[in-house]
């Protein structure tokens, strides 16, 4: 089955080329001219990802997010921003409400696309993990609670700074380094030296891998 994208914008030029597109790569589109019909038809659809422009009536960009951000079901919703309004402080705006990426117009359809595909790619590898790991093998009966309480890992000795373990915890919520460093008050670059060390000391290759294992290992 297709994987359903939405995309808000009150502009229908640009909702029409950027569904075309993204209906010839093969996902389903639905389209909101504006954020409160945008929130209607998640309700409906329950998409995969938003394309969102920021400037729109009734309900702006912004406030769609947040909503959506309210749902703890949706706290892992891809989003894309697109908006003419690329001030840094519009960048870190967005960035605060949950936006994964903010892509400024105007932009190149295939740009977009390959955004697109980044983000559902991700989701979907997060997916796969959580399923493997709550999913019984086949043939077997499922765990009772305890059963399956007994049988995860015991938690490693592991070493963390309170620092390491608050990025470790943002890293879990699926937050960006942005986004983890504009909770914590960090810049990007110092983020990032913190998800090498929790990636040296849990013996981890990527951030899915980092972010099993600390589940696995009631970590976070």
């Amino acid at each position: 089955m297709p994987l359903t994208i939405l995309v808000a914008d009150d502009d229908l030029g640009t909702r029409l080329s950027i569904s075309d597109y993204l209906e010839q790569a093969g996902y389903t589109v639905v389209m909101a001219a504006n954020g409160l019909e945008a929130l209607k038809l998640v309700e409906e659809y329950q998409p995969h990802l938003i394309v969102t422009d920021v400037t729109m009536p009734q309900m702006d960009g912004y406030d769609l997010v947040r909503r959506v951000r309210q749902k703890p079901a949706l706290r892992l919703l891809p989003v894309v921003f697109l908006t003419a309004r690329t001030e840094t402080h519009e960048r870190i705006q967005g960035y605060k409400v949950g936006g994964d990426v903010y892509l400024p117009k105007p932009f190149e359809l295939q740009e977009l696309g390959v955004i697109v595909r980044n983000l559902l790619e991700r989701l979907q590898m997060i997916e796969l993990e959580w399923r493997s790991r709550n999913l019984p093998a086949s043939g077997e009966l499922p765990l009772t609670q305890e059963a399956h309480t007994a049988a995860l890992p015991t938690a490693p000795v592991l070493k963390l700074t309170e620092r390491e373990q608050e990025v470790l915890t943002l890293l879990a919520e699926g937050l960006s380094n942005v986004q983890i460093g504009d909770r914590l008050h960090l810049s990007p670059r110092t983020v990032e030296k913190y998800v090498s060390s929790l990636l040296n000391k849990t013996d981890t290759n990527n951030r899915a891998e980092l972010v099993r294992f600390a589940v696995d290992h009631h970590l976070v």
